[in-house]
């Protein structure tokens, strides 16, 4: 009889698309700056501070902020499409 040791493997295992970087802008002077705060703690106070960091040393012209639902859902396509049709460059928060 074999035994198990009872770890289990939550991953899904690796990729199978390759997903290119999106083009980077030259400089993010008059830039609409969008932020994703994921909901997990602090998250929202990191965002505030580099969207604040962003107006005053490079320039961005307006920040959007948008929040998820909760850190573990995805962010739904509608939010994401939002997004990208109003901002020029995007920020998620990684709070923890």
């Amino acid at each position: 009889m074999s035994e198990t040791s009872g770890i289990i493997d939550p991953s899904a295992g690796p990729g199978t698309q390759a997903i290119a970087a999106a083009p980077r802008a030259a400089s993010l002077s008059g830039k609409v700056l969008g932020l994703l705060d994921n909901t997990k703690e602090q998250g929202d106070i990191l965002l505030e501070t580099i969207g604040a960091a962003l107006r005053e040393r490079y320039g961005v012209a307006r920040v959007v902020s948008r929040r998820k639902e909760h850190y573990s859902k995805v962010a739904p396509d509608s939010l994401i499409n939002e997004m990208a049709g109003e901002v020029d460059i995007a920020v998620a928060a990684l709070g923890g």
